[in-house]
């Protein structure tokens, strides 16, 4: 998990490594916003992580689809810092894939991307 210390997350930048719950598949998801950097690398804000590609899932055969993309973000969104207007996204991310089963399987991050800047939960 990519967790600072007790009670706090890293935020995510663009180089975030975020996997679907069959770990092979991966998700970049690039900063929408430029105004906020960690070690040169843009800061990633609510939506960012969403609809985003999601490349190697192994989860195939009949009837299975594999995950191809991340929906809504669940968990995970700062709440106290903002970037024009856009909440932070932090190392503690979940949301759910479109792979099957519909409902169940989910993404969440492995490496944040930068281990300066986070926050502690409220």
């Amino acid at each position: 998990m990519a967790q600072g210390t007790a009670g706090s997350w890293w935020w995510l930048t663009e180089d975030v490594d975020n996997r679907c719950a069959h770990r092979l598949g991966h998700a970049g998801a690039p900063s929408s916003q430029a105004l906020v950097r960690v070690n040169g690398r843009r800061v990633l804000v609510d939506p960012d992580p969403q609809g985003r590609p999601i490349s190697n899932c192994p989860n195939i055969g009949v009837g299975i689809k594999p995950c191809t993309t991340t929906l809504p973000v669940l968990h995970g969104k700062s709440g106290f810092v903002r970037i024009n207007r856009s909440k932070v996204v932090r190392a503690d991310l979940s949301g759910l894939t479109d792979g099957t089963p519909p409902g169940a399987v989910t993404y969440s991050v492995l490496t944040p991307g930068q281990n300066l800047v986070g926050e502690k939960d409220a």
